[in-house]
């Protein structure tokens, strides 16, 4: 190529380059007295921008991400119709993610696990109340942080839990409206991750085809989900017994007896004699004996004979507070308690 085509054809790129730059550019105007006017460039207009002629060395755009989690608290409240995860993800609260939404419910089950079973003692009609600690980390992810209290209206009944640091450096717990830790000596539940079949009461045995007292309570779920023990005690039988298939019975320091039946297996080491914390798993959902499906049968019996649950383990609270810190909780739970008050979604 000789030079005089080179220059020709890098003229004609300038001029075709400099032609689509003035279509592009609003035409600059003037006032009556002549001065002239700032074009206008819209926002949505996509810009030209002309890369530097070869040869020429451009210095990097360097965009510096932060670095810095924001942490803020949010009020959630809601009226329950179906159940606590529809209510959660009904509730009006911006910036808190679907999935956060899902975890918020389960942390509630479990900081109230030793007061209320969420799979059969909540009630159309019910209300709740949270306060979260909500963390926005540097890459933009919103996650729930901590609960810092909540409350439960259960049919006209209020079950308060506020987080509580005492001076003795613990990490917190959990404290009722008097003051009393919500820890107690049973759970509510013997299932983690629950959802009820039936209840205590009258039914028609889907086996046997009749109608006969259904001594305990039934929690559907699926085949294998860890069964855990309400509370601390002794194996005092582990194996088949008639309808119930493979079972257990715990006894507790109190005479309760703990009762899980129809049960696919044992979790190792579990036996007459065994001792177990409560919480701890020592079986799994099955259905054998007389059952048509995967799930747990659950009872208490007092004294030998069968109780209901809901009744049996309803507990006022464990250990309250030392009477040199109560001053501090009660204006704690006094903060925590007006927070309830601030229209749904707001942030403080």
């Amino acid at each position: 190529m000789t030079i005089r085509t080179a220059r020709v054809i890098t003229y004609s790129f300038v001029g075709l380059f400099a032609f689509f730059a003035l279509r592009m550019t609003p035409p600059i105007t003037s006032t009556a007295d002549g001065r002239l006017l700032t074009p206008f460039v819209p926002a949505a207009q996509p810009m030209v921008t002309a890369l530097p002629p070869a040869g020429i060395e451009a210095p990097p755009v360097v965009v510096l991400a932060s670095t810095v989690s924001t942490i803020d608290t949010v009020t959630v409240s809601g009226v329950i119709h179906s159940s606590l995860f529809s209510a959660l993800e009904r509730a009006p609260v911006a910036g808190l993610p679907r999935s956060e939404r899902a975890e918020l419910a389960y942390s509630l089950a479990d900081i109230f696990e030793y007061r209320v079973d969420m799979s059969k003692d909540l009630q159309d009609g019910d209300k709740f109340h949270v306060l979260v600690e909500r963390l926005q980390q540097p890459n933009g992810a919103i996650l729930v942080n901590k609960i810092l209290g909540a409350r439960l209206a259960l049919s006209g009944n209020e079950v308060e839990a506020i987080l509580f640091k005492g001076s003795g450096g613990s990490k917190g717990e959990y404290f009722d409206a008097t003051g009393k830790s919500l820890r107690a000596a049973f759970l509510r539940a013997p299932v983690a991750f629950r959802r009820i079949s039936s209840i205590f009461g009258g039914r028609r045995h889907p086996v046997l085809g009749i109608w006969r007292r259904h001594k305990g309570t039934d929690y559907a779920a699926a085949m294998g989900t860890p069964v855990r023990s309400i509370g601390d005690g002794v194996v005092i039988f582990a194996g088949r017994k008639g309808g119930y298939g493979n079972v257990i019975d715990v006894r507790h320091r109190n005479g309760f007896v703990s009762r899980y039946g129809h049960l696919r297996g044992f979790a190792r080491g579990i036996h007459g004699g065994s001792r177990v914390g409560i919480g701890s798993t020592i079986g799994y959902v099955g259905m054998s004996g007389l059952a048509t499906g995967p799930h747990l049968h659950f009872e208490i019996l007092v004294g030998g004979v069968q109780r209901d649950p809901r009744v049996a383990l309803k507990m006022k609270g464990g250990m309250p507070i030392a009477s040199s810190e109560r001053g501090v909780f009660d204006r704690m739970r006094s903060r925590t308690v007006a927070s309830f008050e601030v229209p749904e979604g707001s942030t403080n």
